[in-house]
């Protein structure tokens, strides 16, 4: 657990280690009593491949997870701040990107320009007006706050989508059950990480 203190310094521990992270550095000790400094960038990258030895691995576990946000969870368990990186490295970008950008070296989209790529691909011909207008607002959703936002069906119980119904009404008479619903969500998860549509570099 965090503990905030004055100055932009917290405290964290990391595996049982006690992490101080100043500004854009961090500060633990290591195996040996060390005291190491490194930058916070630095530091991210090796916990990152500490869990995903390549692009490739990391790749497979992403797309293969039902849920994104238990991966960004686990690395936030490692000291991942993804909120902090986001700030240092590029404004609007998604854990998906800045672990893709820090880890291996690819150059981040926002998640603005991720979801704008879903559009530009006529995605949601393919459903129903009512549908069409919920997977376009869990869209803007992912595009304001990241994955985690849309894994949830919690999220059906506000706005704009208590407007359209009921979560219990959207499941299932807009996308005919629980398991239609989350195969949309699972569909619409690939799009947006749809690698070679939205960077061309990843593969």
């Amino acid at each position: 657990m965090k503990v905030e203190e004055p100055e932009g310094v917290y405290k964290a521990r990391v595996s049982g280690v006690p992490v101080k992270i100043i500004a854009e550095r961090v500060q633990y000790l290591s195996e040996e009593g060390q005291l190491i400094t490194e930058s916070y960038r630095n530091y991210s990258r090796k916990k990152i491949r500490s869990e995903f030895s390549s692009l490739d691995d990391f790749l497979r576990a992403w797309n293969d997870a039902k849920k994104k946000q238990l991966i960004i969870d686990e690395l936030e368990g490692h000291g991942i701040d993804f909120a902090h990186l986001e700030k240092e490295i590029a404004n609007g970008c998604g854990a998906f990107d800045l672990i893709c950008h820090i880890a291996y070296d690819q150059p981040p989209l926002t998640r603005a320009e991720r979801a704008n790529n879903v559009k530009k691909r006529n995605y949601f011909t393919k459903y129903g007006d009512k549908a069409r207008a919920i997977l376009e607002a869990l869209l803007d959703k992912y595009a304001n706050e990241d994955i985690g936002a849309i894994e949830s069906a919690k999220v059906l119980r506000y706005r704009p989508f208590n407007e359209l119904g009921t979560p219990v009404e959207i499941i299932n008479e807009v996308f005919g059950g629980k398991d239609s619903y989350e195969h949309a969500i699972e569909e619409l998860e690939h799009a947006i990480y749809d690698l070679k549509q939205s960077t061309g570099t990843h593969a």
